[in-house]
């Protein structure tokens, strides 16, 4: 079955920038919808992006949006989040996550995720 791995995270400061990366393996992601979520600690998991399969809508929550750029490379198997002017509220583990026919922000819509990746934004 489709298997997701996250990479990227990392401590930062804040108003620094990390690029989170989705990598696919067994399984082209081509077809696939990847949403972003992430969980602090103590909280609920939230949606934080979603690109459809051919790269052409992005979504994004109201918190990120103008910060987080969501975009995929198919050619190379993965989907990234290129995140700037990073905050400490956006400390988190952050997971991708596979699903078909269109973009969620529910969790329970997707079949597959990754094991997450940890940031961290702090002085």
């Amino acid at each position: 079955q489709l298997q997701l791995v996250e990479s990227g995270g990392g401590l930062v400061q804040p108003g620094g920038s990390l690029r989170l990366s989705c990598a696919a393996s067994r399984f082209t992601l081509d077809y696939y919808y990847i949403g972003w979520f992430r969980q602090a600690p103590g909280k609920k998991r939230e949606p934080v992006s979603c690109i459809t399969s051919g790269g052409g809508i992005t979504n994004y929550a109201d918190s990120v949006k103008g910060r987080f750029t969501i975009s995929r490379d198919n050619a190379k198997n993965t989907v990234y989040l290129q995140m700037n002017s990073l905050k400490p509220e956006d400390t988190a583990v952050y997971y991708c996550a596979a699903k078909y026919y269109s973009c969620s922000g529910y969790g329970h819509e997707y079949g597959y995720w990754g094991q997450g990746t940890q940031v961290t934004v702090s002085s």
